[in-house]
């Protein structure tokens, strides 16, 4: 959930508006309906509150100034370039001067509904104007940059990057004075080009133990004694895994329930992050996100949701899987699946193929679209991180949570959909059991397509039940096989080979009872 987003009543939003023409949303937003629609409705156990820590913006806020235009993408700016670690957005409180109060309150709403609460944890870079807009907490361990020798590169005591006598360069972005200039959070160079991550500077680590990681540590401790409950750690490739080791040791030896979740790509590492870093869910977009994708997009098999489980292995509990977030495009969009009811056929693979973790985007529970043409984001088919903005869905549906109406009919039929699907996932006959893939044996004589079709058994004994998926944009009838191997792994006692026929719409799901 982006809160900015959440609760925002404004009709009319302009493109690129200001704040007070577009609105936003506010803590307050996330009421106790909010809450207990989604633990009700859609079964969720953590909501992720994205962009709640103060970072940059171009509106003034009592004791907390405006950052510079020229580093600051759009006018509401990116969650992610962050102005101070021990605070909130002021635009999210209804009083600025009580936001941490607010959020507080957030967070025991959240806990009182059987919720628990993950916050962004961004330890690769912050705003560059870090500690200059005005900061509300002295950390023990001194703010960010404040005791550097700028008149190094680098040094280990350092927290940045320098570039001795050369001034920061700012392509097509405008004019902000910074000499010497720091290295990007995505780049090392005094002059990063419009497509970097010009507006932030990287934080210096080193793969051994240096001031900077116990100002890190300080950071996400303080958030665990206010009562957040998980980290979604940003980027953590960026970083040395050996401070992320330590850190996530050092927290749970004081908040053993906290949890920590990688934002990871390369499929290569996962083991690492989890064996040996200790994170306890990882991003598994560049193995189930890219293979659903893939499919939807006519661009790879659907057996490929056979290799990408067969490939983690025992891993697979510990991925968080998904069909949308922030960083990609909607699912609806004109550019991936352009009708949300396309989506049955990726949710039900994603979500009931095995017990990971499932994560639903605000907004995606209705198919919203990301076809707004915001500001700064432009029209990519995303939902804008950047800009001041009011999404029509969203407003939708939180009229709907609140009035018992305001969703379209197609808005319902997806909400619908979603419903039914997560009703399964939450089946106690279904959570917890075992699964079983059934592409290897069956056969395109028998009307299964591996390249559009997926076909997987959960439960077991006499709750067991047979998922097929279509991928394809026809009704498929199909006779589905399932060896006698497969049965007693389920723990049905059948000697012999089981076929069930099967009719499922395009781009839908079908259970059956085995």
């Amino acid at each position: 959930m982006f809160p900015r987003l959440w609760g925002n009543p404004v009709s009319d939003p302009v493109p690129a508006g200001s704040l007070a023409e577009n609105g936003c949303g506010k803590f307050n937003s996330v009421d106790d309906k909010t809450l207990t629609w989604l633990k009700e409705k859609l079964r969720v156990t953590h909501v992720w509150y994205t962009g709640v820590i103060r970072h940059a913006t171009t509106e003034d806020f009592p004791g907390c100034e405006s950052s510079a235009p020229a580093i600051v993408k759009g006018r509401a700016g990116s969650p992610y370039a962050i102005t101070d670690y021990f605070d909130v957005n002021p635009y999210l409180a209804d009083n600025p001067y009580n936001r941490l109060i607010e959020f507080e309150s957030l967070l025991k709403r959240t806990h009182t509904a059987g919720l628990k609460a993950i916050i962004d944890f961004v330890p690769n870079h912050v705003s560059r104007d870090y500690g200059k807009v005005g900061q509300i907490h002295r950390p023990s361990s001194g703010v960010l940059g404040e005791k550097d020798d700028c008149s190094y590169h680098w040094r280990p005591e350092n927290d940045f990057y320098y570039y001795p006598g050369q001034a920061l360069v700012l392509t097509d972005n405008g004019q902000y004075y910074e000499n010497p200039a720091k290295a990007s959070g995505n780049r090392f160079s005094p002059a990063p080009e419009k497509n970097d991550w010009y507006e932030t500077i990287r934080l210096n680590y080193c793969d051994f133990h240096t001031p900077t990681w116990d100002r890190m540590l300080e950071i996400v401790r303080y958030w665990c004694l206010k009562g957040v409950d998980g980290f979604r750690c940003d980027m953590v490739e960026m970083v040395p895994w050996q401070f992320m080791k330590w850190l996530i040791a050092g927290i749970k030896a004081e908040f053993p329930d906290v949890i920590f979740i990688a934002e990871v790509y390369q499929k290569d590492l996962y083991r690492l992050y989890i064996e040996e870093v200790g994170f306890d869910l990882l991003y598994d977009k560049s193995g189930l996100y890219d293979t659903l994708r893939a499919i939807v997009d006519g661009n790879g098999p659907a057996k490929g949701i056979t290799w990408n489980w067969q490939f983690l292995g025992d891993l697979q509990p510990r991925m968080l899987n998904f069909l949308e977030n922030h960083d990609e495009q909607r699912f609806a969009s004109d550019f991936f699946g352009k009708n949300p009811l396309k989506a049955a056929a990726p949710l039900c693979a994603g979500l009931l193929l095995n017990d990971a973790p499932y994560m639903i985007y605000s907004g995606q529970e209705v198919g919203e679209p990301g076809m707004d043409k915001e500001g700064f984001s432009g029209l990519d088919g995303r939902t804008t991180i950047f800009d001041w903005w009011s999404v029509a869905s969203l407003r939708s549906l939180y009229a709907y949570i609140h009035e018992g109406e305001g969703l379209t009919s197609k808005e319902k039929k997806v909400l619908g959909m979603y419903e039914d699907i997560l009703a399964l996932a939450g089946d106690p006959q279904i959570e917890g059991s075992g699964t079983y893939d059934l592409g290897y044996c069956q056969t395109r004589d028998n009307g299964f397509d591996p390249d559009r079709h997926f076909a997987f058994l959960r439960g077991g004994n006499s709750n067991a039940r047979l998922f097929v998926c279509d991928f394809s944009d026809e009704d498929a009838a199909m006779d589905i096989m399932i060896p006698a191997d497969a049965l007693a792994y389920m723990g049905i006692n059948k000697k012999e080979t089981l076929k069930l026929s099967v009719s499922i719409r395009a781009f839908g799901y079908s259970v059956l009872p085995v």
